[in-house]
């Protein structure tokens, strides 16, 4: 059997019925007869969480929500793009840098992604040696290394601008993600988050992770859903309406219950939740939607950082890509990713081995790599 906690519920399929957390249909949960109310789903957010080359004209404006903090002119991508000035767009989920010459020539690099950031020295064609910042990142466990370099002589802009936006994004997660026995609540109160309201207050709410349920309170925010458990406060679940995939009111054994599932990039998640009466039932699922409804036209992701000087709007700053008026010839590829890949300890070019797949002469591959595993990366 599994205890009465949301982590070990999760996916539980037991008589008990613990399906407070669950990734798939519940045991508590009958057929038909209840009452359904779809939640428009948020498009797919990938600005943060994704590392994109070469990106639209249209992927480069800024998204419902998403904000331009700072525009910084005269960078250089030094590991992809050295020697070719660009401009460096910092906003509150991704950098993107551009070229200024060829626009199309650009990246996306969301903050979800970063492992790390750091100042160390490089060789830049437009200002020799000198020192930049390096970007790590993972995106679909592949790993990629950015270098940036500013061409304007002793200014930390770029510096302090991006390792802060960075730290701003990393330290308000409970903005955007599914959290689980968090530090929510204090005095028997919502700690409340900065943007953040509360619309209304539900006492007398179960939830339905275990036969007898575990009687608890509601809080209804324009950010999130939260419930926490009477005897414990610590016994509790953060629900960002970013992460909401559906609100539907279900018959169960408990009788009519409120049911939320969660995104599929925060688990995929089944929720449910006793209210009574039936008419305080719909009422919050009524209120739910509507506040669902606001947060979707204006996603509220909850990373704050000042500048001093206001940046242009990124509409202003970005040039629309012009098609060419050139045939390129497709018999050699290329992809723009190759150049960032990450591999740090690499100082000079491995001994030649012959390949039996290929049938030629190769560079001897790192440990723990194999060809096949490059051609999946590449595809």
């Amino acid at each position: 059997g599994c205890s009465s906690s949301f982590r070990e519920c999760r996916g539980c399929r037991g008589d008990e019925g613990r399906v407070l957390l669950s990734s798939g249909p519940s045991r508590w949960l009958s057929g038909g007869g209840g009452t359904t109310t779809m939640v428009p789903v948020l498009d797919a957010l990938w600005e943060d969480r994704d590392v994109r080359f070469d990106i639209s004209f249209q992927q480069m404006k800024v998204r419902s929500g998403e904000a331009l903090i700072d525009c910084l002119d005269s960078i250089e991508d030094t590991k992809g793009n050295n020697g070719d000035k660009g401009r460096l767009l910092v906003t509150n989920l991704r950098i993107i840098w551009h070229s200024l010459a060829i626009p199309r020539v650009n990246l996306s690099v969301g903050y979800n992604c970063i492992i790390n950031i750091t100042t160390r020295t490089a060789n830049s064609k437009l200002r020799g040696q000198t020192e930049a910042l390096y970007i790590l990142t993972k995106c679909n466990n592949t790993r990629f290394e950015f270098i940036f370099t500013s061409v304007v002589p002793g200014s930390p802009r770029l510096f302090t601008t991006v390792i802060a936006v960075h730290r701003a994004y990393e330290t308000s997660k409970i903005y955007r993600d599914l959290k689980l026995r968090g530090a929510l609540i204090q005095n028997k109160q919502l700690r409340l988050l900065p943007q953040e309201q509360v619309y209304d207050k539900i006492n007398g709410v179960w939830n339905l992770s275990s036969d007898q349920g575990n009687l608890g309170t509601f809080f209804i925010t324009n950010v999130r859903i939260v419930w926490h458990a009477n005897m414990n406060d610590s016994f509790n679940v953060s629900i960002p309406y970013l992460q909401i995939r559906s609100i539907k009111i279900r018959d169960s054994k408990f009788g009519l219950a409120l049911v939320i599932e969660s995104s599929q990039q925060s688990g995929g998640y089944v929720l449910g939740f006793k209210i009574d009466p039936v008419e305080k039932l719909q009422e919050a699922v009524k209120e739910i939607n509507s506040l669902h409804k606001v947060y979707s036209t204006c996603p509220i992701f909850g990373v704050q950082y000042e500048m001093e000087e206001k940046p242009q709007p990124l509409e202003d700053l970005t040039v629309e890509q012009v098609q060419d008026d050139v045939e390129i010839e497709p018999e050699e590829p290329t992809d723009a990713f190759v150049a960032y890949f990450a591999d740090t300890n690499k100082q000079h070019d491995r001994e030649p081995v012959y390949s039996e797949e290929l049938g030629l002469a190769v560079e001897k591959l790192k440990d723990g790599f194999t060809l096949q595993g490059l051609w999946e990366v590449m595809s």
